[in-house]
């Protein structure tokens, strides 16, 4: 039951609705039936913007999902609606009260980005709409107390411990500089390698979103001694900034988390400065089989499916649909799938992933973990 205004209206036409429904039964091929039969899942992240590949990836895995789904339900059919936030926190909450105020949408898959769902999490979880995140790593998200709120990734604490153990441990770095672009997720990832690492980090900087001039961060390293840089933050400025460390005479390896993992980074860092460079993620690489490509869209497609399940099982309330999703388990083609009581997945694995020969091997990762 979503708790807006609008939809308590809606609930005044619950008898209309479920007679016009009564026709979405089981289809010839499938057995999909109930009230959200002609409704519509909701994309909330970025799809255009300095991180704009990011949210295409999970597009294509959503896309992917309906389109089985609604081959084998023709008289039950689900579509999306995509909000283009740009993975901008300040942009999402406005995009959230359209979500909750729009009586066909019944789940959310998202939001993308770590800052927009702490922007937005009270919204939906207060209109009881349930989402899952294919993406958003921040701790603090599933310490908020939003039970309608899931994610079917890792969080930033377990993507930033095994990056600095592979790091010290594998790679043998001593002197290690953490970089973070200010952003929620960025933020929380640098703070989580900071304390991994001990003494073994010389220094810290913070540059912001937008920055194309790197060079005081670019002379902070080499004054440090130095010996890797970790940069926490999307491909974007990741690709720039190890660009102008190269150029600066950095020699040493460069690190990254999951917002840099995209063949992006290579594009904007050139594929000289990008070589050796690694970059890690709590998501493997797709099956060979999987018909949609990219970083978050085996998560996406999962987490539609967990949708879709729901659906076909002939849940009719929100209330219901998240109690389903609280308690599902189940193998996904990222993984293994089941939540823990505050809505984070119990077991994820991270990898390790390698720009090689001027490209990023999206598909030989190394587990670290």
């Amino acid at each position: 039951m979503r708790f807006s205004s609008k939809a308590v209206a809606g609930l005044m036409l619950a008898g209309l609705a479920t007679t016009s429904l009564a026709a979405c039964g089981s289809s010839d091929k499938g057995s999909a039936s109930g009230d959200f039969c002609g409704k519509n899942i909701a994309f909330l992240g970025a799809l255009s913007g300095d991180a704009g590949a990011l949210g295409q990836n999970m597009v294509n895995g959503i896309n992917l999902a309906l389109k089985e789904y609604n081959a084998k339900n023709a008289d039950c059919k689900i579509s999306l609606k995509k909000f283009d936030s740009q993975g901008d926190p300040a942009k999402a909450p406005a995009l959230a009260t359209q979500i909750i105020n729009d009586d066909s949408i019944f789940g959310l898959i998202g939001p993308g980005f770590s800052g927009e769902s702490l922007a937005t999490g009270k919204t939906f979880f207060e209109a009881g709409l349930p989402s899952i995140s294919p993406s958003a790593t921040a701790d603090a998200i599933t310490q908020s107390g939003w039970t309608t709120w899931h994610r079917v990734i890792g969080n930033n604490d377990t993507q930033g411990k095994a990056g600095v153990s592979y790091l010290t441990g594998t790679i043998g770095a001593k002197k290690v500089f953490v970089v973070d672009d200010g952003q929620d997720y960025s933020k929380g990832l640098a703070a989580t390698v900071k304390k991994a690492l001990g003494s073994n980090m010389v220094d810290s900087d913070q540059i912001s979103v937008g920055d194309t001039n790197m060079s005081a961060v670019v002379q902070a390293v080499k004054a440090s001694g130095a010996d890797a840089v970790y940069y926490a933050g999307y491909y974007t400025e990741a690709g720039l900034l190890v660009k102008q460390l190269r150029q600066g005479g950095f020699k040493g390896t460069y690190m990254s988390g999951d917002g840099s993992e995209d063949p992006h980074f290579v594009q904007v860092a050139g594929p000289q400065a990008a070589e050796g460079a690694i970059l890690t993620a709590p998501a493997g690489p797709a099956p060979k089989s999987f018909d949609a490509t990219g970083l978050y869209a085996t998560q996406a497609y999962d987490a539609s499916n967990i949708f879709l399940a729901a659906v076909e099982k002939g849940v009719k309330t929100e209330k219901d649909l998240n109690d389903f999703i609280g308690s599902y388990t189940g193998e996904g083609v990222s993984g293994p799938i089941a939540f823990d009581d505050k809505g984070d997945i119990k077991q994820t694995t991270i990898y390790a992933y390698f720009v090689k020969d001027g490209k990023l091997q999206v598909n030989t990762p190394k587990a670290i973990s």
